[in-house]
């Protein structure tokens, strides 16, 4: 059967262009999975430092379950057993000549980010909201600190745009639209579904016609278009389902750039909110890193320049006045979902708190010995595992660990070898 290489399935004055496939030119397959069925209640909140943590204030000297707290994690000890430290790990084949870019490998591993030529792929939030995305209202949320610039990425390595207005986020997540506008969306749904189910019948119809391995392709395209279909019947009936009531007024926003704190703290207030209303269950956080000075005694340079100190005491003294600050809303939100419960558990034990950054060092600008905190999620914790940082393990291997504690079964993701070695879930907590 010959097919032009510019053919599409038309519906109701629609186009919908045809998958790559072999009557056209070689192309991958697409990596659409049929959706699993409802899992327990578990969720993901992945928060990046783009401008590092002090490796020397952040890391143990000790490993194992005796370490001596270091003045970051100390921040935190009364979450100790609740909490892992990981040191040495790193993104397979990641180097220090595009550091700041590297942000954007974060969450997916791909290595080469900033250099030419560089295309993404899916990050660890959105292949997990592959499989448990349908279950809240918002199949995920992409927060930042500043800018729209985040950590989540689509299968096709396009960037989804965060969001930095808390007060925006706050209306989307809990405040009723017009009446008008409901309809109207749940018209829009309407109509797309009806598009796809003509798409659906013609595309079919081609598949007689074709070889062995284009049918294969075809296939799974109308197994992509049938999720399709799914999400936009989820998202009616979400449509039709009124939104949370929350006791919390609208947050207002801080304008003042240079306040990493405050607006730290306000991504971390809707972060609580969303999860204790289940309108999402994965969450990723890009914090700010200000040129300017913030208002914080005792600092008067600005973030970025502090993190690139040249190891001058003057500069490391106020770095760490920051990033205790940043670890103490850690430590708040680490206690605000401690104190959530739900179910005869609580949301820390069925949130895995990953925070972590692109940078090991942002003096040096090195992306080895990545600083690792692990909390809750139902994992055995209380323990600081250590790797070779000349030969680690790839980062990415933790991020197996975290799927599977969201219940979804798959043992490989981005470059990962397998699972973090020393890892493993705790029998005795109820997580689902």
């Amino acid at each position: 059967m010959t097919i032009r290489r510019r053919t599409f399935i038309r519906a109701a004055g629609i186009s919908l262009a045809l998958p790559l496939l072999d009557a056209f030119a070689a192309d991958p397959k697409p990596n659409g999975k049929a959706p699993q069925g409802k899992q327990p209640p578990r969720r993901i909140i992945s928060i990046c430092a783009p401008l590092g943590l002090h490796p020397d204030n952040f890391f143990p000297e000790k490993t194992g379950k005796d370490y001596a707290l270091s003045p970051y994690l100390d921040i935190l000890k009364e979450f100790r057993n609740e909490f892992t430290v990981v040191s040495g790990l790193a993104h397979a084949g990641m180097g220090s000549s595009f550091a700041h870019q590297a942000s954007a490998s974060f969450l997916t591993g791909v290595p080469g980010a900033g250099r030419p030529g560089f295309r993404n792929a899916i990050s660890l939030d959105q292949f997990a909201a592959d499989h448990i995305g349908t279950q809240t209202r918002f199949p995920s949320l992409a927060l930042s600190g500043e800018g729209s610039g985040g950590l989540s990425w689509t299968r096709t390595g396009a960037l989804i745009p965060a969001d930095n207005v808390p007060s925006k986020v706050f209306a989307r997540l809990f405040l009723e639209g017009r009446a008008d506008e409901v309809q109207g969306q749940m018209r829009r749904l309407a109509d797309g579904r009806s598009i796809l189910d003509d798409v659906r019948d013609q595309a079919k119809s081609l598949r007689s016609g074709l070889g062995i391995e284009d049918r294969d392709k075809l296939d799974e395209y109308l197994v992509s278009v049938r999720e399709l279909e799914q999400r936009m019947v989820n998202d009616e009936s979400w449509a039709k389902t009124p939104k949370p009531k929350v006791k919390e007024e609208s947050p207002k926003d801080i304008l003042n750039a240079a306040d990493l704190i405050g607006r730290t703290r306000l991504l971390f207030d809707l972060t609580h909110l969303a999860l204790q209303t289940d309108s999402t269950r994965l969450i990723t956080i890009m914090l700010a890193g200000s040129t300017y000075a913030p208002p914080i005694k005792g600092v008067t340079l600005g973030h970025h320049d502090l993190s690139h100190h040249g190891k001058d005491p003057g500069k490391l003294e106020q770095l760490k006045i920051v990033e205790v600050e940043t670890m103490k809303t850690v430590r708040d939100l680490l206690a605000k979902l401690k104190q959530s419960k739900e179910d005869g558990s609580n949301l820390l034990d069925r949130t895995t708190v990953f925070l972590g950054s692109n940078l090991g060092d942002g003096s040096s600008h090195s992306t080895q010995n990545l600083p690792v905190l692990l909390a809750g999620g139902g994992f055995k914790h209380g323990q600081h595992l250590h790797f070779d940082p000349k030969n680690p393990p790839p980062l990415c291997n933790l991020f197996v660990n975290m799927l599977q504690g969201l219940g979804i079964a798959t043992d490989k993701f981005g470059t990962s070898t397998g699972t973090l070695a020393g890892l493993e879930f705790n029998s005795s907590i109820k997580v689902g």
